[in-house]
C-alpha cells in the first residue's frame, strides 16, 4: 500500500480531496480537537468512504455525503460561494 497523502485541515478544497481519495489514495488530515492535535484517515474503498478519527470510524455511502462531512468537519477549505457544484 502507498503512503498516505498528509495534509493540515483546510490544505486542501473539497473537490481536490475528492479525487484523491478516489484514486485510492489515504489522506491523513492533521486536526485540532478540544485543544489538541489529531489525525483522521480519510479513505475510500471504490464503494464507501470511510473517516477514521481518534474515536469513531465514520462511513459515507456516497460522494455528496462524504462531502457533507468534510465541509461539516473542516478538515477542507471553506467554500466561497463562487465556485459550482458538478
Amino acid at each position: 500500500m502507498a503512503d498516505p497523502l498528509h495534509v493540515e485541515a483546510g490544505e486542501l478544497d473539497p473537490e481536490e480531496l475528492l479525487t484523491v481519495l478516489e484514486e485510492g489514495k489515504r489522506v491523513v488530515v492533521r486536526t485540532e480537537m478540544l485543544g489538541s492535535d489529531h489525525e483522521v484517515t480519510l479513505r475510500h474503498d471504490g464503494e464507501v468512504y470511510y473517516c477514521d478519527t481518534p474515536t469513531t470510524l465514520h462511513r459515507h455511502e456516497s460522494r455528496s455525503e462524504m462531502r457533507r462531512c468534510l465541509d461539516h468537519q473542516g478538515y477542507v477549505q471553506e467554500d466561497d460561494g463562487t465556485r459550482e457544484e458538478a
